[in-house]
């Protein structure tokens, strides 16, 4: 089921239908909320493809992206995990195939900033999905935690070694081998989450956060965004090269002098 605001140029919603997530779009931002209730958002092979589907688009037109869950029986979820049925029924070359990583470093590596809006149960690939999102804002009602290891495989889609990187080696390990679940307020203590907001205002203060991303100029954030991401290794160097493109930007220009204008006007 899809929906789609008027006015975006080119909206994904009118390209296909979907079965697993919702959709609305504007000129600058796609907002998908994940739409499996009947199994708490768990994650299954149909909307990985449709997660794949979303990338490809945001690849072609980039625009921030915001990932919610949805409402079930008045109790907010963002996704379970993987779909227990399917994960199952894998064997050795599934993963190898890596199902679940490809998409989720996918939603990482998109051009524009990523936004996990989080209510209730992030669990498993849930919560792998919510580490490869830039930022992650929450409910009180948020439950983060790894429960593989319970279940006799591993966090494979990425929290062994973003889980490390967000909240520090010893947190990170208490949820991936003992199986801790963070609160909402065990999370914001970590950063892994950045804020909490009731759930009512959760949609909103993710609009408000792209707004505010929207309002930077595109170019430089997506260079900003790539080059965050780099190894150690390739700065300064790649710093320069890619501040020798904005400084040949007519958006440095125009966006300096009313800085300017502004200033002097004062």
């Amino acid at each position: 089921m899809s929906d789609s605001t008027t006015g975006a140029s080119h909206t994904l919603a009118s390209t296909r239908t979907f079965e697993t997530i919702r959709l609305r779009e504007s000129d600058d931002r796609l907002h998908v909320a994940l739409d499996r209730p009947e199994v708490r958002n768990a994650i299954d092979l149909t909307m990985v493809e449709e997660l794949h589907a979303v990338c490809d688009h945001l690849e072609r037109q980039p625009k921030v992206l915001i990932i919610s869950g949805t409402e079930v029986n008045g109790k907010g979820v963002f996704a379970s995990g993987a779909d227990i049925a399917q994960l199952r029924e894998r064997r050795r070359d599934d993963a190898l195939a890596g199902i679940n990583s490809q998409v989720f470093s996918r939603v990482a590596r998109l051009p524009m900033p990523v936004i996990a809006a989080l209510d209730g149960w992030t669990l498993g690939g849930g919560a792998e999905l919510a580490y490869a999102a830039d930022f992650r804002i929450a409910t009180p009602r948020v439950r983060i935690g790894q429960p593989e290891t319970n279940l006799g495989i591993m966090a494979a889609a990425g929290a062994t070694w973003r889980l490390r990187e967000l909240v520090g080696e010893p947190l990170a390990k208490e949820l991936l081998l003992a199986g801790r679940v963070l609160d909402a307020d065990e999370a914001l203590a970590a950063r892994l989450v950045t804020a909490l907001h009731p759930p009512e205002e959760l949609l909103a203060a993710a609009d408000a956060l792209a707004d505010r991303i929207c309002a930077q100029d595109p170019l430089a954030v997506r260079l900003s965004k790539a080059v965050f991401h780099l190894p150690e290794a390739a700065h300064p160097m790649v710093d320069e090269l890619a501040q020798a493109v904005l400084f040949e930007s007519p958006a440095k220009f125009d966006r300096m002098q009313a800085f300017l204008d502004r200033k002097n006007t004062k």
